[in-house]
């Protein structure tokens, strides 16, 4: 692999096998977020009645096989070639849509059988999704491995902000079941990519054996205390916090009356959002934790002001500076999951990783539609926002206690400083240091 020049937000564009992925990838996911929108809209005023617990239990179930296929899913991304686990999963994914699409547009669509696509896509997606992320490392090198990251967002991102808007028109005008169709062809385009990639560039790992590997990877988190901080932290923050198919849906419909359009709509705000995070991450040399804590902070604030917004309009302008931190919290723990670890144990960390990320969703999307039926659709944006500040709030508080440190929030400019009041102490000028700083080794 030629060398190519570090500088610049999309670097790792120069790349030739990065390129193909990111563009296909780009057109896969507008058509993932069309169907997110429309899966929504199908359960919440179609097949029941504005019920906000049905939409979080077909959520759960989109991410149920994570927790549970994880350990395996991450042994195979280390010992089959990535490359040809996503050309499997992108296919199987791409038949599951079209059954759905199927379902609805011949009209024999249940709730039960969403849950059943659901579920299934949920099993597939533990395969796909620690190979996918793991995957990025053999395309760029070390170097770039933090901008392509940030670009991966960036191309999630652009997808989040056109997806949802291009749906809630299409429902409007033509219903639901066109938008599961054009998902289902938008698995191509990722297919096409993957099959153009120049193969001789790549830099897999060395297959190893399946055996040991699910330990190997536990026991490598273990011995990292800041992992393990990392892994609490986006447990709690996208169990609780990151509900947004939800609050969205049942705020546009519940609090303010609108429509299927201005569901769509709310979905491209957020989106402004962690696309502008998205780029700000492709930008940085290294993952900060302070930036991940300091980002939890600043986005439980702003979801706590949408929670008690007076209008759709206030309420739609919060959820961008809302996405822009989630995005930054999201992708900055990712980069500093992976560079943390060592190449060959990359695919089972990071499955573990995505088990942890993922895992609660079964629980947490049910749990906050539950919080909104019975307590309105506000508590389920205020809750999150509660959590995600109260988890990141005791952890910067254990991290200067055990350090003996001390730390400072800054609201504007907005900051997280931290500091020893012994300069002469060596060993508090290097925890402060691991605190403000990256968490890579």
């Amino acid at each position: 692999m030629s060398e190519q020049p570090d500088t610049g937000t999309f670097r790792s564009l120069a790349v030739p096998n990065y390129r193909r992925f990111f563009v296909g990838a780009l057109a896969s996911n507008i058509g993932t977020w069309m169907e997110n929108v429309a899966q929504g809209w199908l359960v919440l005023t179609i097949l029941t009645d504005n019920s906000a617990m049905s939409l979080g239990i077909v959520t759960g179930l989109r991410f149920i096989g994570v927790p549970l296929l994880a350990p395996l899913a991450g042994a195979l991304a280390d010992r089959v070639p990535k490359r040809k686990i996503l050309l499997v999963t992108q296919t199987l994914l791409g038949i599951n849509s079209a059954m759905l699409c199927t379902l609805v547009l011949s009209g024999h669509v249940k709730l039960w059988m969403v849950f059943i696509t659901a579920t299934v896509e949920g099993c597939i997606n533990a395969f796909d999704n620690p190979s996918r992320q793991a995957f990025v490392s053999e395309m760029v090198p070390d170097r770039l491995l933090q901008n392509a990251v940030g670009l991966n967002a960036t191309s999630f991102n652009s997808a989040r902000l056109l997806g949802p808007a291009i749906a809630g028109l299409l429902i409007s005008q033509l219903g639901v079941g066109p938008v599961f169709g054009i998902n289902a062809f938008s698995y191509l385009s990722m297919l096409i990519a993957l099959k153009w990639m120049r193969i001789s560039e790549l830099r897999p790992a060395p297959e190893r054996s399946m055996k040991g590997s699910i330990s190997e990877g536990l026991r490598y988190i273990k011995s990292r205390p800041d992992l393990i901080l990392i892994m609490v932290l986006v447990f709690m923050f996208a169990t609780f916090g990151m509900n947004f198919n939800i609050t969205n849906a049942t705020m546009a419909r519940n609090v303010f009356g609108k429509d299927a359009q201005e569901y769509g709509l709310l979905g491209s705000m957020i989106a402004i959002g962690t696309l502008a995070g998205a780029l700000s991450a492709a930008r940085a040399a290294k993952p900060r934790l302070r930036i991940i804590l300091f980002g939890a902070l600043a986005f439980a604030f702003f979801a706590a002001l949408a929670s008690i917004a007076e209008s759709y309009l206030m309420y739609a302008l919060l959820l961008v500076p809302t996405g822009f931190c989630m995005l930054r919290v999201v992708n900055t723990a990712n980069a500093a999951v992976q560079l943390a670890t060592p190449y060959e144990l990359r695919g089972r960390v990071m499955s573990i990783y995505l088990a942890v990320f993922m895992g609660g969703t079964p629980i947490g999307s049910p749990l906050i539609g539950w919080i909104q039926d019975h307590l309105g659709s506000r508590w389920g944006v205020g809750v999150g926002a509660l959590v995600a500040g109260t988890t990141a709030s005791l952890i910067i508080l254990y991290l200067v206690k055990s350090k003996n440190l001390r730390a400072r929030v800054g609201v504007w400019p907005p900051r997280l400083d931290v500091w020893s009041d012994d300069d002469e102490d060596p060993e508090q000028a290097v925890a402060a240091a691991e605190l403000t700083q990256a968490t890579a080794k």
